[in-house]
């Protein structure tokens, strides 16, 4: 297993348990793409220009490099191009933020042309703006590995514009593929409901349960990449069930962008499950609600939503109530399950049916 130092930036006006809460998501993240942590470092200042950190604090992370020789640096927060080329040199160390992390998850977990295709055009469009810069360093250093390229051109920009243009083509087709898919099975009676909600909320476990299928459900982050379609008899209508990505906070637009054909099966269904994990502390749980809302309310309208409020077996009553209580205007049609649980389904089921359009 790779070894990597965690690297968290905090605003001086952020709180420590927010902070926790985001350098322990990158410490998820990097468990999820196969990495193994053996350091972590954090400060809490305005970004520096060069570094992002301080430049006293850079001299802590090479030495904590030198010292425990890790394969990768891991910001969390997003660098730009002369950052990652500044702290790389400063450490010798390979350095990448949370994007390109996720990034390296996507590409792991891309088993359909779909998903291929989707992280492709997601790292074109994310090197794309940064074209001029990577090999304006390309040339000065003559580092033809940096940021991943195995060498470089004048033709770099140009050549990315056309690779983007090309995939979004093939998208495209696959796009038209999944609607005449979807209107099928509308012709065919068949309700399409989606499972949503934050990563590692829980989705698969509960898939598993509602379709009685085994479809992967570990606990790391962004398990499902390639959304998975299972039947279901919901008291005598035909219904879909398809367990889809998970949300995370602060995604930049060029990643939801490449991943909407996938989105696409939430946005276009007929009902979708919004799964929260109710486990975790107050303000985690209100945080990944709002994110998952953002993420919903600007694509979906006239949608029923079910709010499935998972994990009630790690939590005790009077906390449960509590919470219940503290998010009432974030869950509309809430019901309370262990996905863990099959015997906690069939009021779900119920619920479904009572509000299937």
């Amino acid at each position: 297993m790779k070894k990597v130092v965690l690297v968290q930036r905090n605003e001086l006006e952020s709180n420590e348990h927010h902070n926790s809460r985001k350098l322990k998501e990158l410490e998820e993240l990097a468990y999820s793409a196969g990495y193994s942590v053996i350091g972590k470092l954090t400060q809490t200042r305005n970004p520096n220009r060069n570094y992002n950190i301080g430049p006293g604090k850079v001299e802590e992370l090479a030495n904590l490099v030198s010292e425990s020789n890790p394969d990768k640096i891991i910001f969390y927060n997003q660098l730009s191009v002369m950052q990652i080329y500044n702290i790389s040199e400063k450490c010798k160390c390979e350095t990448i933020d949370k994007f390109n992390l996720i990034l390296e998850i996507f590409a792991l977990k891309a088993r359909t042309k779909r998903a291929q295709y989707q992280v492709e055009l997601a790292k074109l469009q994310y090197e794309l703006p940064k074209a001029k810069t990577i090999v304006s360093l390309l040339k000065k250093s003559e580092k033809p590995g940096f940021m991943g390229l195995g060498g470089y051109e004048d033709s770099y920009e140009t050549d990315l514009k056309n690779r983007i243009s090309r995939i979004k083509k093939e998208l495209k087709q696959v796009q038209k593929d999944y609607e005449n898919l979807r209107q099928h099975r509308h012709e065919k009676g068949f309700s399409l409901i989606a499972l949503a909600g934050y990563t590692n909320a829980g989705k698969s476990t509960l898939f598993n349960n509602i379709v009685n299928e085994d479809v992967e459900a570990e606990h790391k982050l962004f398990t499902t990449l390639s959304p998975t379609t299972r039947s279901l008899d919901v008291n005598g209508r035909k219904v879909l069930v398809t367990d889809t990505v998970g949300f995370i906070e602060n995604l930049p637009h060029w990643l939801v962008d490449s991943f909407k054909s996938t989105l696409d099966e939430i946005f276009l269904a007929d009902m979708i499950l919004l799964v929260v994990d109710i486990s975790e502390d107050i303000e985690d749980v209100k945080s990944k609600l709002i994110t998952c809302h953002n993420t919903l309310w600007e694509e979906i309208e006239a949608v029923p939503i079910i709010t499935v409020i998972n994990k009630i077996d790690k939590v005790s009553t009077n906390c449960l109530n509590h919470k219940i209580s503290e998010i009432s205007y974030l869950t509309p049609n809430p019901i309370m399950l262990s996905a863990k649980n099959p015997g906690s389904i069939k009021p779900l089921i119920e619920k479904i049916s009572s509000l299937l359009p």
